[in-house]
């Protein structure tokens, strides 16, 4: 270990020091003491460790630190405190502006111990109130986030949509009028996470080279393949740019587009020959005796079995939606009063009814709804249904899962919701037995209507808790209970290689944002393309009813209590 090195597991222990609220003193001074080692003027060895003792501002307890640091990379006080750190905590600490106190404040008072875990707090709205915090501190932390999840090479697609429209608007003003140019791979498949933003431009390289360089925000790269041409965009998102003949154009775009898997069936269905040119991608699957395949459903599944006999589905799309269920108004941890979301759903949206889902009472880092306050909630939602009407306001709440899977209010009480959505919030750390179980003994519960985000994953951040999705599905089947496809770009839970199988055993899915604030129901948007992938109908969402279709759905439900 060289002396920055040595400095910088110092200043590490200082900051894990000052985290689990150590001595102020003694934290303060081993940063100085870090500060200290990175500036000496000779080199840490273990010949001159012993004259650190006689450093003023390092002393002999931190020269046994360093000591052995130098024979074993490291030193009993360090390991004891990284032992009593969660691995997630550890990775905020490496987030830029994310000091020890914040995150002691996020960690030990708002019980959050992953940098996933951060972000969605950060999207609901959760760290505005707490210690030390406000709105422009919490959308910094956000920021540095998607800073560092950027680093690691994969990006959520809502995070990258908007400035790759922005890339292809340039490039159709620097090229001719008359050059075709499409999105393709991951983005076109509307994938939930990607590597890259491909795009199939008719124009010769030489050509595309011209109109990437005008571009401004793109630095082109060199390309293992020959045929493409590779840039960065300046938020480092990678693009990969294939120019195509404009007799190709359609069948460059399919190649492009398709998953491998979906690549290697058509070639198993060519049989060695090659795929033919047309004027539409369409015609071209027509050719090879097959329905044309929504870019979506390109990912090597089953399609091309269900293209074959014509059978695909008609695809949701977002003008299918009727409604929007499960979102969160400033009764919990919301940042919209309940009439300013009607009306925004009303009057900007055009949608016919709402679904409020404040958190309920277990939920106290959301300031989740005691009963008195559900009430209180019941009466403004009656008098707003008044003034609004046909608009109608359900009454709704997310009630938390509870370790055994029983709901957190009485019978009486949930029996006074127009419906329920049961999720889990806590205890992450099951196994898949004890996971399944709990949500099966939830689903089994008459008052559930919806199972919300049924894996709790933050994509990109947290995996979620591992299930049985079989049973879980099936018990929803035997139940009546409809599955939440979570529209938050950072969930898209129920995940979509398991809407068909839902769908197959007769479960309604229900895409809902999960907003906290009006502009989080333009989520519902990300919804239904993870939907559309899963090769889901409007028929097979219950947020697709009108107003009356889901008022007799939720009364059937309450009768058969």
């Amino acid at each position: 270990m060289d002396n920055k090195a040595i400095a910088k597991a110092i200043r590490f222990y200082a900051q894990l020091m000052e985290l689990h609220g150590d001595n102020p003193f003694r934290t303060k001074a081993m940063a100085a003491a870090a500060f200290k080692l990175d500036k000496l003027p000779f080199m840490i060895t273990p010949d001159t460790v012993g004259t650190l003792a006689e450093v003023p501002g390092i002393g002999k307890s931190t020269a046994q630190k360093i000591e052995s640091l130098l024979a074993s990379g490291t030193f009993p006080e360090l390991d004891n405190l990284l032992a009593a750190t969660p691995e997630g905590v550890l990775e905020m600490l490496r987030i830029k502006g994310l000091g020890p106190k914040k995150i002691q404040v996020i960690w030990q008072t708002l019980g959050i111990e992953s940098t996933g875990e951060l972000y969605y707090a950060c999207n609901e709205n959760r760290l505005v109130e707490a210690k030390g915090f406000g709105l422009r501190t919490q959308e910094e932390i956000k920021k540095a986030i998607e800073f560092s999840i950027a680093n690691h090479g994969w990006f959520l697609y809502a995070n990258v949509e908007k400035l790759a429209e922005d890339v292809l608007a340039i490039l159709r003003d620097v090229l001719p009028i008359d050059r075709r140019l499409s999105y393709a791979g991951e983005f076109r498949r509307k994938c939930e996470v990607l590597q890259t933003v491909d795009v199939v431009i008719e124009a010769s390289h030489g050509e595309l080279a011209d109109a990437v360089a005008k571009a401004g925000m793109l630095v082109t790269r060199i390309s293992d393949d020959p045929h493409l041409l590779e840039a960065t965009h300046e938020t480092g998102v990678p693009f990969r740019f294939t120019p195509a003949d404009p007799t190709s154009f359609h069948r460059q775009l399919l190649i492009a587009t398709g998953s491998d898997e979906h690549l290697r069936q058509l070639d198993d269905l060519l049989q060695e020959q090659q795929l033919p040119d047309f004027d539409t991608e369409a015609a071209i699957y027509k050719s090879l005796g097959l329905q044309y395949i929504e870019p979506e459903l390109r990912e090597g599944t089953n399609e091309l079995a269900l293209a074959k006999t014509g059978h695909l589905p008609t695809l949701i799309n977002y003008a299918d939606i009727r409604g929007a269920l499960h979102n969160h108004s400033t009764y919990s941890d919301g940042v919209n009063t309940l009439e300013e979301m009607a009306l925004y759903c009303r009057d900007e949206l055009r949608l016919e009814y709402l679904g409020i889902c404040d958190h309920s009472r277990t939920a106290v880092y959301a300031n989740g709804l005691g009963v008195e306050r559900v009430q209180q909630q019941w009466a403004e939602i009656d008098a707003l249904n008044a003034s609004l009407s046909p608009f109608r306001i359900f009454k709704g709440i997310e009630s938390d899962i509870l370790a055994d899977g029983s709901l957190d209010y009485p019978d009486d009480i949930l029996a006074g919701f127009d419906f329920v959505v049961a999720s889990v919030h806590s205890n992450f750390k099951m196994d898949a037995g004890k996971a399944t179980i709990r949500l099966i003994n939830a689903i089994e519960n008459p008052y559930t209507t919806i199972l919300g985000h049924p894996t709790g994953r933050l994509l990109l951040s947290r995996s979620g808790y591992p299930i049985d999705y079989r049973r879980v599905i099936d018990a929803c089947a035997a139940n009546g209970v409809v599955i939440e496809i979570n529209a938050n770009p950072l969930r898209l839970d129920l995940d979509w290689r398991w809407h068909r199988y839902a769908v197959e055993k007769g479960v309604l899915l229900s895409i809902n944002p999960d907003a906290h604030r009006n502009g989080g129901f333009r989520d519902m948007q990300y919804g239904v393309y993870a939907a559309r992938k899963g090769g889901l109908s409007a028929g097979n969402c219950l947020n697709t009813f009108t107003v009356d279709q889901i008022s007799a759905y939720f009364q059937r439900r309450k009768e058969r209590l």
